[in-house]
């Protein structure tokens, strides 16, 4: 054991500076990636800029709205629409080039916190095989394996420094991670607002064009005659009464108009904050799966099994027995209708049916929002089946998922999660994808009523 202390605190020391000693950025990755103070300046600058130029088409448009319905202001308005949204783009364009910085530095960050947990991972077992070494010899073996007082006091020294030196590693291990978390968190954070401002951007490239092909025909027109726009404004009116009028189909029950489902799904919005066309899309969707999902009734209110309503097909996992069927046949008595003739979700290939109405909550998450929905309805009751009860109760749950925050991210991640649940990255996508193409359809739907 002689001369073990001075080994150690060698050890030690060399851990020590592994551990500490890295760098967090290569000068040569720090330069490359780290905006200037000038170049941030001059970014805001012309982020600034941006911003008034917008402001400035945003007063022409409101100012155009009293000269609705001649041909000057429709062009003076679409003019305006386009300069603003061109605008628009270039300074998304510039958060975009920013975030792609800030996430380059923060994958590199992340890179650099990984290695030193890998570092601190193989210093923190050189340390344990040599504490084990140390404690396999008793006191009294390194007495006598010792010269001296002194090398045995140093042994016993170098014991209580392998220790101390454990804890310092411990607790720099548990630090790391805690940092290299937090690093992460951010990164998806700053990915989701590049994904949020590609998708805006493409949005307003798509707005552009229609609104120069709109204002190139009402340009034509002013070479011609005054009649001929008045029978675009005829054109205009008959498009809007026809998607006003227009049926919108809801799952397992009748549909409605799709003015009275706008006029439901704008009252959730003003109250949850998610977009109505989102609302709406969810629902589209749901109708959509409804024509192949099928309909059953319960039979077997013990077990939960039950049959197709039009097949007969016997499925012995219609509801779930002990989570559903309770809260189900409670919400079939207080609304006086009978559980064995009222249509819910077939099964799928695993997992239970049992999904009720437009929304399809079963019945337990049902219970778990009734209360939300009969004070934002003013219903004692509320009816899973009832339109303006389902379009309630969509808004409050994808409210609940995020949707809220009316990003493209935030509702991509929360049409995934109402399909999928926790697995909605891997099997949520496509479900969302087809949702957030439908509310794409109902935002120029509804844009375009307000406007005529």
């Amino acid at each position: 054991m002689k001369g073990l202390g001075g080994y150690i605190a060698a050890l030690c020391l060399g851990i020590l500076i592994g551990m500490g000693g890295v760098m967090l950025f290569t000068p040569a990755a720090s330069q490359a990636q780290t905006l200037s103070p000038e170049e941030r300046a001059r970014l805001q600058a012309e982020y600034d800029a941006l911003q008034k130029e917008i402001a400035q088409w945003q007063k022409i448009l409101d100012e155009t709205r009293a000269k609705k319905n001649t041909i000057q202001g429709d062009v003076t308005a679409l003019n305006a629409q386009i300069k603003k949204a061109e605008a628009e783009i270039k300074q998304r364009n510039g958060t975009i080039s920013r975030l792609v910085t800030e996430i380059n530095q923060k994958t590199t960050r992340i890179a650099t916190l990984e290695n030193r947990i890998t570092e601190g991972r193989e210093s923190l077992a050189k340390l344990m095989r040599e504490k084990n070494e140390v404690e396999t010899a008793s006191l009294a073996v390194l007495a006598l394996s010792s010269e001296d007082l002194s090398d045995f006091f140093s042994s016993v020294d170098a014991i209580d420094s392998i220790n101390r030196n454990l804890q310092e590693r411990f607790d720099e291990l548990r630090g790391v991670r805690t940092e290299t978390q937090k690093e992460k968190e951010a990164l998806d954070a700053k990915r989701a607002a590049e994904l949020d401002a590609r998708y805006v951007v493409q949005q307003k490239q798509a707005a552009i064009a229609d609104n120069k092909k709109e204002k190139d025909q009402l340009l034509t027109i002013t070479k011609k005659e005054e009649s001929s726009y008045q029978s675009v404004l005829a054109e205009r009116q008959r498009r809007a009464e026809t998607i006003r009028s227009a049926l919108f189909e809801l799952r397992d029950t009748q549909g409605i108009t799709f003015a009275s489902a706008l006029q439901f799904a704008t009252q959730a919005e003003a109250s949850t904050g998610v977009r109505a066309a989102f609302i709406l899309a969810i629902l589209r969707q749901e109708s959509n799966l409804g024509a192949n999902v099928g309909q059953c009734l319960l039979t077997d209110t013990t077990t939960g099994a039950g049959k197709g309503k039009n097949t007969g097909k016997v499925f012995s996992n219609v509801m779930h027995p002990t989570r559903d069927v309770p809260p189900f046949l409670d919400l079939m008595s207080r609304l006086g209708a009978d559980p064995m003739t009222q249509v819910v979700s077939c099964p799928q290939s695993v997992g239970y049916g049992g999904a009720m109405g437009p929304t399809q909550f079963i019945p337990s998450t049902w219970k778990s929002y009734e209360a939300k929905i009969a004070a934002a309805t003013g219903v004692k009751t509320p009816d899973p089946w009832n339109a303006k009860h389902a379009i309630t109760a969509t808004a409050l749950y994808l409210k609940d998922l995020g949707a809220n925050k009316q990003t493209y991210s935030a509702e991509r991640e929360a049409a995934g999660r109402y399909y999928a649940g926790g697995n909605w990255q891997r099997l949520g996508l496509t479900y969302a994808a087809s949702v957030l193409k439908f509310a794409e359809t109902y935002q120029a739907d509804i844009d375009f009523l307000k406007d005529n």
